[in-house]
């Protein structure tokens, strides 16, 4: 594939990105807390998580090592960001929450690996194929050093809020709590505020498109997600903090 045929389709991915955005103000994605059995077959929640990453993980991965990549570069400090994230969402983190007798809908899971093929193979494809010699001085660059700030912060929150989540419950328990600690704090959803913190920092890293696209696809997915938690954790709770936001403190 060439360089402009592959611009051209992630600018086409962006374009949808924007067009689905506000469209998912108005629907619910049925799985989680708001899962609904009138979307057909279900399939386990634990199993469902694993199968809807992978994607994300082996497409990056094949392509990236299929490409030519001369000795050490600071490339491969990019694929083991992706690593790191994507071996703990695929394998460590379904096998930690409190998940059991929890099913999705296979339309949930079917939905989830197209996107994560899609997004492994232009992220794949571009570090494998298309990406800019990466000089170890890019180390050095305002841009990479920024990223990393960025990125680590955004990780940091994700992981701290996963773990407030999953500690929640105990063993087998499965019903919900209002989350205390952290940025918990100031919004519903600080879980999903830290991924879209990280994935910009990761665009900036690496200053390519397709990392933006990433990163403006987990925005497009996790805002209207998290209005949709806010709005269900005010109805769910009578005593629940009025001064939260849903994902944005003290904005949304």
């Amino acid at each position: 594939m060439d360089t402009s045929t592959f611009c051209y389709l992630t600018y086409s991915w962006i374009g949808l990105a924007i067009i689905t955005f506000p469209i998912l103000f108005f629907v619910t994605a049925p799985y989680g807390r708001h899962t609904k059995k009138t979307w057909g077959i279900m399939i386990s929640n634990r199993k469902g998580w694993i199968l809807m990453e992978l994607p994300s993980l082996l497409i990056f991965t094949i392509l990236f090592l299929a490409g030519d990549h001369d000795g050490f570069s600071i490339i491969w400090f990019f694929f083991l960001l992706w690593q790191v994230h994507y071996i703990n969402r695929t394998f460590i983190y379904p096998m930690r929450i409190h998940t059991k007798g929890k099913k999705m809908p296979m339309a949930i899971l079917i939905m989830a690996i197209s996107f994560n093929i899609i997004n492994g193979f232009l992220n794949g494809y571009y570090f494998g194929f298309i990406h800019p010699a990466y000089p170890l001085s890019w180390a050095w660059d305002p841009r990479f050093i920024a990223g990393i700030l960025i990125f680590s912060i955004g990780m940091f929150i994700n992981l701290r809020s996963d773990e407030i989540l999953i500690h929640l419950r105990k063993n087998s328990d499965t019903d919900y709590y209002i989350p205390q600690g952290g940025l918990f704090r100031y919004i519903s959803c600080p879980n999903f505020f830290g991924e879209i913190i990280q994935w910009f920092g990761f665009a900036i890293i690496a200053w390519s498109l397709p990392a933006l696209s990433f990163a403006l696809w987990t925005a497009v997915n996790l805002i209207p997600r998290a209005v949709d938690h806010h709005l269900w954790y005010k109805k769910t709770f009578d005593k629940y903090p009025k001064e939260r936001k849903a994902i944005l403190p003290f904005v949304l």
